[in-house]
């Protein structure tokens, strides 16, 4: 559900700070408000966004314009599915690049 046009999108006052004090090819600007609602001010800078655990970097483009911040740093890190037949087909596919790459 989106926000009331009355009140206007989200973006955290000290973030703006930030970016009106900073130049667009300086450094990371570190933030926690990943409810912020990328604005067009903010194109071309770098984010640090936090995802729980660590800042996960993000430059800002033209095509992000009215998404959040949080949508482009994922709070859950995906390893892979598991159990017999996945490791045996990754074996097959292991065994089936090894000669190949020896040929060359």
């Amino acid at each position: 559900m989106s926000r009331s046009l009355k009140k206007g999108p989200f973006v955290d006052p000290k973030l703006l700070v930030k970016i009106q004090r900073q130049k667009s090819d300086g450094p990371a600007i570190k933030t926690w408000s990943r409810a912020s609602e990328i604005s067009p001010e903010m194109v071309g800078y770098l984010f640090a966004v936090h995802n729980g655990k660590t800042f996960i970097e993000v430059r800002v483009s033209e095509e992000m314009v009215g998404h959040r911040l949080g949508e482009f740093s994922p709070t859950r890190k995906f390893t892979r599915h598991g159990g017999k037949i996945q490791k045996e087909l990754e074996m097959k596919a292991a065994e089936a690049g090894k000669p190949a790459a020896t040929k060359k």
